[in-house]
């Protein structure tokens, strides 16, 4: 059995809610692509809802983020979005995973175990070097990104104490990442959770 292949023995808590965060090349999509194969649940990016909001308006990903740029109704169209989302899936009962630059904060304390990822700048940009973005404009973004957040819900996203597990994705496959997250997975004891951070519910 391949590590990205469905595990029916594997035993984890049927309202376990993950979320997973990090900067842009950070592995994120991909760890949670995996992670909803092996648990066989449920995923939602923020990434594939900002993409569907891009083409409902006609308009490319570059042309999206510029635009959000001059308001925050796209921010916070995207933020209520995912936050529906993280209330239903917080309520329902079955395993989930929702990813967003935002998921651990928007979820907040519906989350049973929030992770962020994040890697080397040369890493993260070698990953996107396919993607529509330039590498200047990744690094423009993620500033503009954590002004808006801190200014919208005086949110510090440099801030990783919300988070139960942090990871350097550069340091590791993306088989070896799924493998600590698993691993993280396997040992989670919603009985005996005493260290979970307190998170406030953000007004979007």
């Amino acid at each position: 059995m391949t590590t990205t292949d469905p595990a029916p023995d594997r035993r984890i808590d049927s309202n376990l809610f993950i979320t997973v965060s990090g900067s842009p090349g950070c592995g994120a999509t991909t760890l949670c692509e995996r992670l909803s194969t092996v648990l066989d649940c449920g995923y939602v990016s923020g990434g594939e809802i900002f993409r569907s909001i891009a083409e409902d308006r006609g308009m490319s990903l570059s042309q999206l983020v510029a635009k959000a740029g001059e308001s925050d109704d796209l921010d916070r169209e995207l933020d209520r979005r995912l936050q529906r989302i993280a209330e239903e899936w917080g309520a329902a009962n079955k395993a989930f995973v929702l990813e967003s630059r935002l998921a651990g904060w928007i979820a907040g304390n519906r989350a049973d175990l929030r992770i962020w990822l994040d890697a080397p700048e040369e890493v993260r940009i070698d990953r996107t070097a396919d993607r529509e973005e330039l590498s200047a404009e990744m690094r423009v973004r993620e500033v503009i990104e954590a002004q808006r957040y801190e200014s919208y819900y005086d949110i510090d996203v440099g801030d990783r104490s919300i988070y139960d597990l942090a990871i350097n994705t550069g340091r590791w496959s993306a088989d070896g990442t799924l493998a600590v997250v698993l691993a993280a997975i396997d040992e989670y004891d919603p009985t005996d959770d005493e260290g979970a951070i307190p998170t406030p519910n953000l007004e979007v």
